[in-house]
Parts: structure tokens; sequence; C-alpha cells
């Protein structure tokens, strides 16, 4: 019998985790791609050294939220790639972590127009 996840539990996360699963939610990716795509995603806020990325890597693994395939397009010259995707429950955590923030987005923007009328 599979165990269920409740998925509330795991909300807020932290803006690293965030950009990670958003960076992998179009496509898999390797240990570069998703720290580039971060830097990108956060507007240059959020900078991965390698060892935050690949220890946050290996708890979003472990938690289940992300899973590592085989290499789409291997380099031959180089050594294989660890690449990325998200899971199902990943999608689902993010998902909701979307949800959660679209809802306090929607809070502010209904307090500030209150308070400016």
């Amino acid at each position: 019998m599979a165990t269920q996840i409740n998925i509330q539990a795991n909300l807020p996360l932290t803006e690293a985790t965030y950009f990670i699963l958003l960076s992998l939610a179009p496509e898999p990716k390797h240990g570069y791609a998703i720290m580039k795509d971060v830097l990108d995603l956060s507007d240059n806020r959020v900078v991965l050294s390698t060892s935050t990325l690949y220890s946050a890597l290996k708890r979003l693994l472990e938690r289940g939220w992300i899973e590592r395939m085989e290499d789409p397009d291997p380099n031959e010259t180089d050594r294989p790639r660890k690449v990325y995707r998200l899971s199902n429950l990943g999608g689902r955590i993010l998902d909701a972590e979307v949800g959660r923030l679209r809802t306090l987005v929607t809070a502010a923007r209904l307090r500030i127009v209150e308070e400016r009328v």
C-alpha cells in the first residue's frame, strides 16, 4: 500500500528548492544547466554553489521529488552526466507551492488596492 504524502506539510519551500523544481518542470537537466537556469529564473538572486546544488539534489532524490535518469544526449568525450527530472510527487509539490504563492500575491494585491482607493 502506497504511503499518502501530505503535500501541504512540505510547504513552504525554500527559495532554492522552489527554483530547482521550477527549473526541472519543463524538461530534465544536468546539474550545471540547473545552476544556470536557477540563476536566470531568480533574476540573479539565487546563486547555487556546486555543493549546495548537489546537497539539495540528494535531498530531493531521497524525498522522491526528483528522479535521476539516463542522459538523453550523452557526450562521448566527457564522462556521463547525471540528469534529473521532476517526479510526479515533485510536480504536485511545485503546483501546491505555486498555488500558495498565488494566494499570497492575491491577498497582497487586494490589500494594496484597498489601501490606495
